[in-house]
């Protein structure tokens, strides 16, 4: 006698593969904690709005935190059913709006650039961080890595000046004791530009580590830092 075919077994093997998928998705090596300078990323042929708060501090902001694998590589959109959610955050929103302001045109007041931020990385860290304790995290590193503050102890100041960046490296490297990575872009000019620096930080999201692997891209050596 033929057994009767059970489509229960099916639905079950099914869902375990999805959450087989989502758990291998939420798994990664560390984070990159990415700051940028405001001056850089409007000194471009394609601009910047302000955003509707106002102008931002003359300072790095936060770009993002970014989950990341040893092998240079990410997760990305790992939880399209956990949406950036705001009332969650509404506590930290004016920190946000001073240390993670965007750019961005038209202006806007943030949250566009900060449900991308989370909808892209943030969902892909939830085993560890949820949606609050991901967005507090990267302003919790902010405040603990002041760039500027850093930079300008050795000299380096926003004034449209060209630096070496070596030395850029260095004095990071020796306030915070691990190696950044800066990335560059290119003013209307032409000229190479300190436009995004990049820390790693362990799984916790909390303790800076050396980088397993650096992005790519290259500067000059010799980079304008402008003024904002």
């Amino acid at each position: 006698m033929d057994k009767k075919f059970n489509p229960s077994i099916l639905i079950t093997l099914f869902l375990l593969q999805c959450l087989c998928v989502l758990s291998a998705a939420q798994d990664f090596d560390f984070f990159y904690f990415v700051q940028q300078w405001p001056g850089s990323y409007c000194d471009t042929k394609k601009s910047c709005c302000y955003p509707t708060t106002g102008k931002p501090p003359s300072d790095f902001g936060i770009h993002g935190l970014w989950p990341n694998y040893k092998d240079g590589s990410y997760p990305s959109n790992c939880d399209p059913n956990n949406s950036y959610d705001q009332s969650k955050i509404s506590d930290l929103i004016s920190r946000m709006q001073q240390d993670w302001a965007t750019l961005a045109c038209p202006s806007n007041s943030g949250s566009t650039f900060w449900s991308h931020e989370w909808d892209k990385h943030g969902t892909c860290s939830e085993s560890v961080l949820d949606q609050h304790s991901y967005f507090r995290a990267a302003l919790n590193l902010k405040s603990k890595i002041d760039l500027l503050q850093i930079l300008q102890s050795a000299g380096i100041n926003p004034d449209g000046g060209f630096y070496s960046l070596s030395s850029i490296k260095s004095t990071i490297s020796n306030a915070i004791g691990y190696t950044p990575y800066i990335e560059c872009n290119v003013d209307e000019d032409g000229n190479s530009q300190l436009y995004q620096i990049y820390v790693c930080v362990d799984s916790s999201g909390s303790n800076l580590i050396e980088c397993p692997v650096f992005p790519r891209g290259k500067c000059g050596s010799s980079i304008e830092f402008p003024s904002f």
